[in-house]
C-alpha cells in the first residue's frame, strides 16, 4: 500500500518559529496594508510562533513607529463599516469589542459619524427595504422592516420613530 503525503505550502516551515526581525518586518507589512487592531496583530505575531513577551515588545515598537494605532484603526473601522456596509453603531461596538478595542476609543469612534448622515441612510434603508417586501399586512410588514434595520446594528427607537414618523407603509 502507498500513502501519498500532501502538505499545503503555508510560506514557514511548520513547528518552527521566526526570529523577531523578520516578525517585525512582517508585522510592519501587516499593519502598512490597512489599519488593523492590536488584537489582530497580536494574533499574527503569535501565529509566528514567537513568546509573550516578544509579542509584547514588537506591539511596542509597532505603536512607536506609528504603525499601529487603536484610535486610528477604531475611527477607519467605525467610518468604513457605516459608509460601505451600512452598519448601525450597534454592530459597530459589537465588531469593535470583537476586536478588543476599549470602551473609550469606541465612543470617540463613533462620534466620528455624522448623526444626519446616520439618519437619512437609516431612512434610505428602510425605503428600499420597504419596496423590497412584499408583505400585504401593515404589522407584518412593519415588523420585517425593524427586524432588517435592527439586524443592520440601528437602535429600535431610532427606527420606531422613522416608521412612525414617515410615509413608508
Amino acid at each position: 500500500m502507498i500513502i501519498l503525503r500532501i502538505e499545503m505550502d503555508t510560506g514557514r516551515t511548520p513547528n518552527k518559529s521566526i526570529d523577531k526581525k523578520t516578525a517585525l518586518a512582517k508585522a510592519e507589512s501587516f499593519c502598512a496594508y490597512q489599519e488593523r487592531s492590536q488584537q489582530e496583530v497580536r494574533d499574527k505575531l503569535y501565529s509566528y510562533g514567537l513568546k509573550t513577551t516578544e509579542v509584547e515588545e514588537l506591539i511596542s515598537e509597532l505603536i512607536g513607529a506609528n504603525f499601529l494605532n487603536e484610535e486610528r484603526f477604531a475611527i477607519a473601522y467605525a467610518l468604513g463599516k457605516f459608509r460601505i456596509k451600512k452598519w448601525g453603531r450597534l454592530k459597530i461596538v459589537a465588531g469593535l469589542k470583537n476586536k478588543r478595542v476599549p470602551p473609550g476609543i469606541i465612543n470617540k469612534a463613533l462620534r466620528q459619524i455624522d448623526a444626519g448622515l446616520y439618519f437619512d441612510t437609516l431612512q434610505t434603508l428602510l425605503k428600499k427595504k420597504n419596496a423590497a417586501v412584499k408583505e400585504s399586512n401593515h404589522l407584518k410588514k412593519k415588523q420585517k422592516l425593524l427586524q432588517y434595520a435592527a439586524a443592520k446594528g440601528f437602535e429600535k427607537d431610532l427606527i420606531f420613530d422613522i416608521l412612525n414618523s414617515s410615509d413608508l407603509l
